[in-house]
């Protein structure tokens, strides 16, 4: 693999994990130009409930990434206090199976994750804002977890952006990159920039695709087989109302936070069957859905207030083949680095950083080890 750095930078990819990475290439004072399919923020960053939590039961380099991912949002909460798109309030997790719950407790318990088992009746003490008759008898709290609203993040980071001199290609199409076939003497096959739809090129020292579930077909057509579970999704955002929640709520039948602007915001998987990608790249939501999720939040909620669907967002959910994170340098191409993940709100700031380290350092780092794509044993397909 190269051990050099590299100065000269694109970036495929609007969402939280491009832009993250795009800004930390121009903080260590690399050129970059960042290229989006539509606008900025307008594929999977818009549709996730973007949960901060690392206790899902992930193994031991997952579960680490994870907790450095949310100390990156730590950093950014303390250094910009007061903003309302960004809260560590806890979460709380409940299931039908009381089993369930109680092996989730005694994992996160195994790894040193603050989880707390809490009776139905000390609920409303840690979480307002729930209705204390759909509890069970026993909840699973984590007060160090969080949320953020990736939007409000992506315009962060899109500020940023501009404000260090990088250069935006907005509305560029499905866009492809570039080789060189080259040979074993000169290093072989590698990435030499992007192609826009229009046909523009743009040459690079590095490139990062980190377009969602989009990256697979992006790697595949330069020979790249990346394996691919991406599936389908759906976020709800609810009208303003008076609601007193601040915890993330993973429920049976919804999943619920916080959304700036007094709002909520509400997912689910009862409903996928029910969203329909149709062959235009377009898709069809049964119209019934965030009705009925808005009413499964106003069941769960202390009071019972009306809750009504402000829109609601559909879409791929980027999932890897093996359902973990894909992160580094390919060796198959040199000079593409790859940021595909299911994980893109808990790992936005992490994945950046780490990326845009290894192309200014050349120096791959070892959080990174477990998640290359070198573990799927392919190589280039000519």
């Amino acid at each position: 693999m190269p051990s050099f750095p590299r100065r000269n930078a694109a970036v495929l990819g609007g969402g939280v994990l491009g832009l993250s990475t795009a800004v930390q290439l121009l903080r260590g004072g690399a050129q970059v130009l960042l290229v989006t399919e539509a606008e900025v923020g307008s594929g999977a960053s818009g549709r996730s409930l973007s949960w901060l939590n690392a206790g899902g039961g992930y193994g031991e380099d997952y579960y680490r990434l994870r907790l450095a991912g949310i100390d990156r949002y730590r950093t950014l909460l303390a250094q910009n206090p007061g903003i309302d798109w960004l809260a560590f309030d806890g979460g709380l997790y409940w299931d039908d199976d009381p089993v369930t719950v109680a092996e989730r407790h005694a994992q996160q318990t195994r790894q040193g994750y603050d989880a707390r088992m809490l009776d139905r009746a000390d609920v409303a003490d840690t979480a307002a804002g729930v209705e204390p008759g759909v509890l069970p008898q026993r909840v699973l709290a984590n007060p160090g977890e969080g949320w953020v609203s990736l939007p409000h993040l992506v315009r962060h980071l899109a500020e940023e952006f501009t404000l260090r001199g990088g250069t935006l290609l907005e509305h560029a199409g499905r866009c492809t990159l570039t080789w060189s076939e080259g040979t074993a003497d000169d290093g072989g096959v590698r990435v030499r920039g992007l192609r826009t739809a229009r046909g523009e090129e743009y040459a690079a020292d590095a490139v990062v695709v980190a377009c969602g579930a989009g990256t697979p077909a992006v790697l595949g057509e330069a020979g790249v087989q990346l394996p691919d579970a991406s599936d389908p999704a759906m976020l709800v955002i609810s009208e303003p109302v008076e609601h007193g929640l601040r915890a993330v709520l993973n429920t049976p039948r919804i999943s619920l936070r916080p959304h700036p602007g007094g709002r909520l915001a509400m997912d689910s998987s009862w409903y996928l069957d029910r969203v329909e990608r149709l062959d235009d790249g377009s898709w069809k939501v049964d119209p019934g859905i965030p009705a009925e999720l808005a009413e499964e939040a106003r069941r769960v909620l202390a009071g019972h207030p009306e809750v009504l669907p402000q829109s609601w967002h559909p879409g791929l959910k980027p999932v890897p083949g093996d359902g973990e994170p894909v992160l580094g340098e390919l060796a198959a191409l040199p000079g593409c680095w790859t940021v595909f993940t299911h994980s893109g709100a808990t790992l936005g700031l992490i994945a950046g950083e780490l990326v845009a380290g290894e192309i200014l350092t050349g120096r791959r780092h070892p959080l990174l080890a477990p998640f290359r794509a070198e573990r799927f044993g392919f190589g280039w397909d000519s």
